[in-house]
């Protein structure tokens, strides 16, 4: 009798502590939804992490914030701040903290048969082309910026992004800072309204485009395009240089005054050595992390790999030309990071 009472304690210990190990499990594994931009990057930074699991999804920045919005993910990351509609869904101001993660270039890619030379691209004379207004390769607009080059007189075949894309919205801002009638006709948006081109899902699938279409034109990350190794423009920066997006460009782009929620804009730099179109990205997350049964374990693991992210993360960059964070943004993100809570009160990682 004496035997059977000690297997049954011993049954109950092990039963207990099996569904301890089953919650530390589950607190160790994180899941992130969103920018397609910032997914090389992650892949890399992920793999090294040890402490826990993270499965990250590469379905734009859209879909990242509609998952986190729907709680379905631990953290979205996005190109672009939340704007004022995605705000007050999630709770109002201040209810998801914006952690920047790096900085990038997105640049314009093509696909011309017989050129393999860079060309220079004006943001007017861009923007004019995702307007439907220019529309072969050897436009006089784009002969003008670029003599020596023989240009064929090919259709220029626009591709976008399909779904909503912080991508689209770093390539939009840009647009509407330096061409009028894109400012007051389209404007700046993850899924604008686009006057003209095919869409193509993810930058994946716009780089699958421009590879099998002659005349194609499009934008993607610049790590997407050296991966890939697609041709890619200078792009006219406002001191009126055409300025190669590497990684010096964009560092010298996002070295700026960082607000205290870290919500800036670094397209159509002032630098006058700056490439043009580059942005943040932020990792989402609610500042407030208990809910739908979260644990203080898992919000205390998701805070520590956001913080490797921004310090030994930031080790990564270079080879993947991504800008690291200035020491400024490092200790802005930090800044944002501790802000969380769990019950209202700070959260120790």
């Amino acid at each position: 009798m004496k035997l059977t009472k000690n297997l049954k304690l011993a049954v109950v210990a092990l039963a207990a502590s099996c569904l301890s190990l089953a919650a530390s499990a589950q607190d160790n594994e994180l899941t992130g939804a969103g920018s397609t931009f910032i997914n090389p990057l992650f892949s890399k930074i992920f793999a090294d992490y040890k402490a826990a699991k993270v499965n990250y999804q590469s379905v734009g920045s859209g879909a990242g914030i509609q998952q986190l919005t729907s709680k379905t993910v631990d953290f979205g990351d996005s190109d672009a701040p939340m704007n004022d509609e995605q705000t007050k869904v999630t709770g109002g101001p201040g209810a998801v903290l914006h952690i920047p993660m790096a900085s990038g270039a997105v640049v314009v890619t093509y696909n011309i048969p017989g050129v393999s030379a860079s060309l220079n691209l004006t943001g007017k004379d861009l923007a004019d082309i995702y307007l439907g207004k220019v529309t072969k390769w050897n436009s006089p607009e784009i002969t003008a910026t670029n003599k020596g080059v023989n240009l064929p007189d090919l259709p220029i075949v626009v591709i976008h992004r399909s779904e909503g894309s912080g991508t689209s919205f770093i390539f939009t801002d840009f647009l509407t800072k330096v061409n009028p009638e894109w400012a007051s006709k389209v404007g700046k948006a993850p899924a604008p309204n686009w006057p003209a081109g095919l869409g193509g899902k993810g930058s994946e699938g716009v780089s699958g485009l421009v590879k099998q279409t002659p005349g194609a034109i499009a934008y993607v990350e610049l790590a997407y395009a050296l991966q890939n190794h697609m041709p890619y423009a200078n792009i006219q920066n406002k001191s009126g240089k055409y300025i190669k997006p590497t990684l010096e460009a964009t560092t010298l782009a996002s070295n700026v005054t960082i607000p205290a929620d870290t919500k800036v804009s670094i397209t159509n730099t002032d630098n006058p050595n700056g490439y043009p179109i580059a942005s943040f990205t932020w990792a989402l997350i609610y500042k407030e992390q208990n809910y739908n049964g979260r644990t203080l374990a898992k919000a205390t693991a998701l805070l520590k790999l956001l913080q490797f992210n921004i310090t030994v993360g930031q080790k990564e960059c270079d080879a993947l030309s991504y800008a690291k964070l200035s020491p400024a943004a490092v200790k802005a993100a930090e800044a944002v990071l501790k802000s969380a809570t769990f019950g209202g009160k700070p959260i120790k990682f």
